[in-house]
């Protein structure tokens, strides 16, 4: 059984997610009643200028950093919210533009218009969004605020990351893959946090690569705990949230989000 290539999961992305990347009204109007404070940030390294969008938790106490990798849509009003939900959960959430720089005129995600960013996201170098993800990662960790704890979640083309930048990143507390592919299987001998994996019943293709990465992890004796939500499709962590979504993603995201609390807290 192959693993699920990247040029294939990009296409897995856009044919099973596309409805939900516009009229993201409804996280726009969540966003912008959240009481925790917002802010855009740039982080500088190189010559890379890679603009941040930081929530904060209302807290006594210094808390973790999560660091968000958006899916293959760029930096949605969604990733955004979701940022914010992580924030009220009680940590301090980064999300990295990693189309910064990338678009029109020296742009963001925002910068693109139509299915572009999407195609941008594509065609990203691998070494450039390690370099960016590090980049965020550590100007969060040197936060005030920060208690230097560091985990990792992403969506679809962001899980895949997300499962690649553990085999980067050796201070990670935990990756959370969410329907997203492995990474080489060389590669996974790198890997020193424990990985969970959210899927969804209702995409084969993804789910396919589920036994061979359970295989792959356990010969290079790494933790990767797998659950898989029956009846959801890909996406359902952001379809599960619109207003027409379906019970299946409904339930799904709602199941996700416990179990996802639940292991931050750890």
């Amino acid at each position: 059984m192959k693993h699920l290539t990247l040029p294939s999961l990009i296409a897995l992305c856009s044919l099973f997610a596309a409805s939900f990347a516009a009229g993201q009204d409804w996280a726009k109007s969540a966003l912008a009643k959240s009481p925790r404070h917002a802010e855009w940030v740039t982080v500088q390294h190189g010559d890379r200028a890679v603009q941040t969008f930081v929530v904060y938790p209302e807290s006594k106490s210094k808390t973790p950093v999560v660091l968000i990798i958006h899916e293959i849509f760029g930096m949605t009003e969604w990733v955004q919210d979701l940022a914010d939900q992580i924030a009220a959960a009680g940590y301090i959430a980064v999300a990295p533009d990693l189309l910064s720089g990338m678009g029109p005129n020296g742009g963001r995600s925002s910068s693109f218009e139509g299915d572009a960013a999407r195609e941008a996201v594509g065609k990203l170098n691998p070494d450039q969004v390690t370099a960016d993800l590090n980049a965020a990662a550590d100007y969060a960790l040197k936060l005030p605020a920060s208690s230097e704890k560091l985990f990792v979640g992403g969506f679809c083309w962001g899980g895949s990351q997300t499962f690649r930048f553990a085999t980067n990143r050796g201070d990670l507390a935990a990756a959370f893959v969410f329907y997203g592919g492995p990474p080489e299987k060389e590669a996974m001998a790198r890997i020193k946090a424990h990985v969970y994996g959210f899927y969804a019943g209702n995409d084969a293709r993804i789910d396919a690569t589920i036994p061979n990465t359970v295989a792959a992890m356990e010969a290079a004796g790494k933790t990767y705990d797998p659950v898989t939500y029956d009846g959801a499709g890909h996406g359902f962590m952001r379809a599960g949230e619109a207003p027409d979504a379906s019970d299946a993603n409904k339930k799904a995201r709602a199941d996700a989000w416990v179990r996802w609390r639940s292991l931050l807290s750890k």
